[in-house]
């Protein structure tokens, strides 16, 4: 019989003694979400500045997508790609469309995602590039974060997540980030099938490059055959004010318009707030000439695709272009970095803010190793504010996107008194 909680004490108890170690959490026991707030087991309420990690940005628990999740679990759930389902079909019509793009391979989570996308590389690099058999590279940037799979954690430079899981695999290449030179050089060599890289550096600290360096890096792939995959499972989905981050600094006022801004990947990978945080849903597109590569048996997952992941992600989508979630997101970074600039100018804690959308960071003048930033984030959350640091000295701000103005102006207050409190 499942034990009740009655206490957050006696919840991180149970955690500490029965769970894996493998997360440094927060200090709450959240048992509760609405829109851009969450309660803690003994009712206090929060603002979320975190979104986990940016899977819900449509707000936690959407009736909408919750009622077309209800509805879907009492019809059909489950049947494996061992057969079709009514389902999956108009999920992958729907979202190809809403991407602009041929074929989709839906999977379940992002990590899974990224693996995909390694295999339809290195597949088509053989077959359709002429590159020799268990020779393709894949180049990477440095300081990336694309899960913590033992191929993944292979091109890390995250030494926490790579040491003592050795041996690692082979066939990556790791440049600096941000550097198109480095890039060229990289791409020199004729066994490179795939550039994977992140349109912004999430976990790296909200690492935003130069504006036209996802062009350049898709010029740069076309110019040597090389693909260039766009890892967007945190950047994705309305989170940096446009729809993708690929999208560049566009200006759409209705669902993505492709404009003159937007670069095209050859390889898009999605996740997170594809299903607004009700259930684990990713996936990989490309044209036909790259996914016509993969072949029956050659990849696949029981959960992939199967009708209640599906529903839920079309429902999901619906919500960001039905409440112009991009739109928002927009509107409020630049108010939300320009009342953290306004404290980056008056506060010595503070030493930058840099971000996009709804997806910014603030660098603590500390050390990494300091826990000036993990002290901070504990005094947001004793002053209802959740969000968590990242590097050390680094503090991610990524609220839900459906929260408003005036909502968020009392939460750059909240972030104001704490910072006026830590000031030396």
């Amino acid at each position: 019989m499942m034990e009740t909680i009655n206490s957050s004490d006696q919840a991180i108890q149970l955690e500490d003694k029965y769970g894996a170690h493998n997360y440094h959490p927060l200090p709450v026991v959240l048992a509760k979400g609405e829109g851009v707030f969450l309660w803690d087991v003994e009712g206090k309420k929060y603002y979320d500045f975190l979104s986990a990690y940016s899977a819900v940005n449509q707000g936690h628990c959407h009736p909408r997508i919750k009622d077309a999740l209800i509805e879907q679990a009492g019809t059909l759930t489950l049947t494996s790609r061992a057969f079709f389902n009514n389902v999956l079909g108009p999920f992958e019509k729907y979202i190809t469309e809403y991407f602009g793009f041929e074929k989709v391979l839906p999977m379940n989570t992002g990590a899974e995602g990224v693996e995909t996308a390694i295999k339809i590389a290195r597949k088509w690099g053989y077959e359709k590039k002429g590159v020799a058999e268990n020779e393709g590279v894949i180049v990477v940037a440095k300081n990336n974060f694309h899960g913590r799979t033992t191929t993944v954690i292979s091109f890390s430079n995250d030494e926490n997540a790579r040491k003592n899981f050795g041996p690692y695999t082979p066939g990556f290449e790791k440049i600096a980030y941000d550097d198109i030179e480095a890039l060229e050089k990289a791409l020199e060599n004729k066994n490179v099938v795939a550039f994977l890289v992140e349109p912004i550096q999430g976990e790296a600290g909200v690492y935003t490059p130069a504006d036209d360096y996802i062009r350049k890096v898709s010029e740069t792939c076309k110019k040597h055959n090389v693909l260039f995959i766009a890892d967007e499972i945190q950047t994705g989905i309305a989170r940096t004010g446009s729809l993708l981050a690929v999208c560049g600094n566009c200006t759409c006022e209705g669902h993505c318009e492709k404009q003159a801004t937007y670069i095209k990947p050859d390889m898009l990978i999605l996740g997170k707030a594809i299903s607004g945080g009700f259930y684990p849903v990713s996936a990989v597109l490309a044209d036909n000439h790259i996914m016509d590569v993969i072949k029956p048996g050659q990849h696949g997952s029981t959960f992939g695709g199967n009708p209640l992941g599906a529903q839920v992600a079309m429902t999901a989508l619906e919500v960001v272009r039905d409440e112009k979630l991009a739109q928002n997101a927009r509107k409020l970074g630049d108010i939300f970095r320009g009342r953290m600039q306004i404290l980056v100018d008056k506060y010595s804690i503070l030493k930058l803010v840099r971000g996009k959308g709804l997806l910014n960071a603030v660098v603590v003048n500390d050390s990494q190793d300091s826990s000036t930033a993990w002290d901070m984030c504990v005094a947001l959350k004793d002053n209802g504010l959740l969000a968590k640091p990242t590097h050390g000295n680094i503090i991610r701000f990524a609220p839900p996107l459906v929260m408003t103005e005036d909502q968020l102006h009392e939460c750059c207050d909240i972030i104001e008194k704490v910072v006026k409190e830590f000031e030396r």
